[in-house]
């Protein structure tokens, strides 16, 4: 314990040591697994972790890598030595998944940095009884003191201490927080808990010490969203795991079988936190946030990370902090909720956005009255804030239910509107929208990845991560952790989001169906990807020896206008043209397919005239690479011509193989198919077959799809290319 604590925060730690302590246990060679020769039964620390839900332990993943480089993590058996009351205990985990993915394939060597966020989740193989921490919701930590907690052998005996410091800032995109030197950081604290003594909330794991002096680094606990997605249909392993965490803090205040103190009880018990603006009426009580979080985790999770955010921004008034990772559980929404602006209380926040989650539209079947449940005791609570709020509460209520019925109605194809949609097609909500630029004439790429809000909000775009100077071969690395955060805001229980690839034409051949981001399966075979123009910018304008081509391409005698500054309209962007039609057209069916860059496999430049007198459901079909002519010319003529379906392929690495069999095999999917609104998904199919090893797929190889939905409008900006 440090002298330069405040009287409030020493406080705190004498209040939450013992809570923390009991849930902090030591990692180590699994009992009887391996040789522990030296001093202790159960070998030497490795380093600490953290009970976080019943049964599991949360730690580094550097931690449980200790003591064997070339043993793959996950599912790796450690030893678990930990304390209930006065007995100590050892039981065998087992390293469920470790953070990030990539430590599987490559990890660093001995003492050396291991990648953020450094995680591991291990689940204990025997139903053991033991104390868990509070965990934080807020999705940024607030630099205040802390304590942290691990296993040292100050006497040669392991035993779990605590020491005080202050968060110093964030590293790593906000992954790490920073750790202050007031206190030294032993050997065998890694993985141990990092406590908010102001909230009394684990808010990170210990990583590192530095090398010189005190201080470290530790990471964000919110970093466990970042676990793998689930299977479409399942719950995924972090929603699961916080639904647990809930309820095991939930039951252990109200249960009166022992005076044992809760983590809720010392939360009441906590110094106030100095101009706290929501005191008093202003926030839940400490019991009240626990029966909240409680309740919702009695619900079925959320369908996808972007109905929490809706809910959130309903209740705030603003939309919510845009940055990563996106909140995945109902949870995850009230962490959003702290501090409010202009003026209005946390509590009426949180009550707002309970009641909307009371009528929510859940993923799964809710257990007979959970959602009233919930609604029950939100009217109690308010009964003690202000008469206004219970009358603004019970109209939101009523509308919530009328809405609910009348989304019921609507998925059982009994709306105003006209029948449900029809099967098969892409996800109505949002998309993933990753942007690529060539970076003036050098052969290095800028990059923004972005959250389409979907038809439902047409133009809508939600940040989450841009980039510049990126070579191509550097591209899969950078985008990894961007994509990544995508997805978990737009992926669905019912289904996968759709990856939209916006990019110059003669970028159609940059692989990105092929690039693994999690899960260890590409990209085309876990979503729909579709390729796309971007919007305002010039398709010539990728490289010199492009801009030369499209010179003297034939698309340089269509009818597509020039906009401004020299930028190649849409034609869908103008009024008069046939785009409109063609797409309507097209998604109907029935399909035809035209072969665009190739005749009889020689290559040809279709011409305008040709290309405008196809029919209206015609879909072009290319070959031929991207980059090169005619392929590219053609790819600005057919979009000229007011095309929003096409087709592309990446030639095979045989220069000499045939594009017969392509065109064969696509004739018959478009064909089978009848409309082109089913074409993402049958894509998505056909690359599964053929990572499946289906040899009735392999013709399918590097196809690709460029969909330009009207309903889902690009932003007009260009990134900024840097510094000059």
């Amino acid at each position: 314990m440090t002298d330069g604590r405040t009287t409030g925060s020493a406080r705190a730690f004498e209040l939450l040591e013992p809570l923390v302590q009991a849930a902090t246990v030591r990692v180590h060679a699994p009992p009887g697994g391996y040789e522990t020769p030296r001093s202790h039964r159960t070998g030497p620390t490795w380093g600490s972790g953290f009970f976080i839900a019943p049964g599991w332990v949360l730690t580094c993943a550097h931690v449980v890598g200790e003591g064997g480089a070339a043993v793959r993590l996950t599912g790796r058996e450690v030893g678990i030595t930990f304390s209930a009351g006065s007995i100590t205990g050892t039981v065998t985990g087992r390293v469920e998944c470790v953070l990030p993915e990539r430590l599987e394939e490559r990890r660093p060597g001995r003492h050396a940095l291991w990648d953020l966020p450094d995680l591991a989740l291990v689940r204990v193989l025997a139903p053991v009884s033991h104390a868990c921490v509070w965990l934080t919701d807020r999705s940024r930590p607030r630099f205040d003191e802390v304590a942290y907690f691990g296993c040292t052998e100050d006497l040669g005996t392991p035993e779990i201490t605590g020491r005080t410091t202050r968060l110093r800032g964030t590293a790593g995109n906000g992954a790490a927080i920073r750790l202050g030197d007031d206190d030294e950081i032993e050997p065998g604290m890694s993985g141990g808990p990092v406590v908010d003594l102001a909230r009394g909330e684990v808010v990170g794991v210990l990583k590192a010490r530095r090398q010189t002096g005190g201080g470290g680094l530790a990471v964000s606990v919110v970093q466990l969203r970042t676990l793998p997605m689930a299977a479409r249909g399942q719950v995924g392993l972090y929603r699961r795991i916080m639904q647990a965490h809930d309820l095991y803090h939930y039951d252990q205040h109200l249960s009166d079988l022992d005076n044992r103190r809760t983590w809720t009880d010392v939360h009441g018990e906590l110094p106030p936190e100095e101009g706290d603006p929501y005191a008093g009426r202003g926030r839940l009580t400490p019991g009240e946030r626990t029966t909240l979080y409680g309740l919702l985790a009695e619900l079925p999770p959320p369908g996808s990370s972007e109905v929490v955010r809706a809910l959130v921004e309903a209740a705030r008034g603003e939309e919510p902090d845009p940055l990563p990772p996106a909140p995945l559980s109902w949870r995850d929404g009230l962490g959003l909720l702290h501090d409010p602006p202009g003026g209005t209380g946390e509590a009426a926040a949180m009550l707002r956005y309970a009641t909307d989650v009371s009528v929510a539209e859940y993923r799964e079947p809710v257990t007979p009255g959970a959602d009233e449940e919930l609604w029950d005791w939100v009217r109690a609570t308010a009964e003690r804030l202000w008469r206004p709020l219970r009358r603004e509460l019970g109209e939101r209520h009523e509308r919530g239910l009328a809405e609910r019925e009348r989304r019921r109605r609507a998925s059982a194809g009994r709306t105003a509107h006209g029948p449900a949609q029809r099967s098969g097609g892409l996800p109505p909500g949002a998309s993933v929208l990753l942007e690529v630029w060539a970076h003036g004439w050098e052969d290095v790429y800028d990059w923004r990845v972005s959250v389409l809000a979907g038809p439902a909000h047409a133009g809508r775009v939600t940040p989450v991560d841009s980039g510049v100077r990126a070579t191509l071969a550097g591209l899969p690395e950078a985008l990894r952790a961007p994509l990544a955060e995508g997805f978990r805001r737009c992926d669905t229980h019912e289904a996968a989001a759709l990856l939209e690839v916006a990019v110059a034409p003669a970028l159609f051949g940059l692989a990105v169906d092929e690039w693994v981001v999690v899960g260890g399966v590409p990209l085309g075979v876990q979503r729909p990807v579709v390729l796309r123009h971007p919007a305002g910018a010039n398709p010539a304008a990728v490289s010199p020896a492009a801009v030369s081509r499209a010179a003297v391409s034939p698309a340089a005698a269509s009818p597509g206008g020039v906009g401004p500054g020299g930028a190649r309209e849409h034609p869908a962007d103008r009024e008069g043209t046939d785009a409109s039609a063609r797409w309507a057209r097209v998604q109907a069916g029935p399909l035809q397919d035209e072969r665009a860059d190739c005749i009889r496999g020689r290559p040809r430049s279709p011409a305008t005239e040709w290309l405008t007198g196809l029919p209206d459901n015609t879909v072009p079909v290319h070959c031929r690479a991207a980059d090169q002519e005619p392929t590219l010319g053609s790819l600005h003529a057919v979009r000229d011509a007011g095309y929003g379906v096409v087709v592309t392929r990446r030639p095979p690495p045989d220069p000499g193989a045939s594009c017969a069999p392509f065109h064969r095999g696509l004739r018959e999917e478009l064909a089978d198919a009848g409309r082109a609104e089913v074409l993402p998904v049958r894509l998505q199919n056909l690359r599964g077959r053929a990572y499946g090893a289906d040899p009735d797929a392999y013709w399918a190889a590097g196809t690709g799809l460029v969909w330009e939905d009207p309903a889902r409008p690009l932003p007009d900006e260009e990134p900024l290319q840097g510094d000059l």
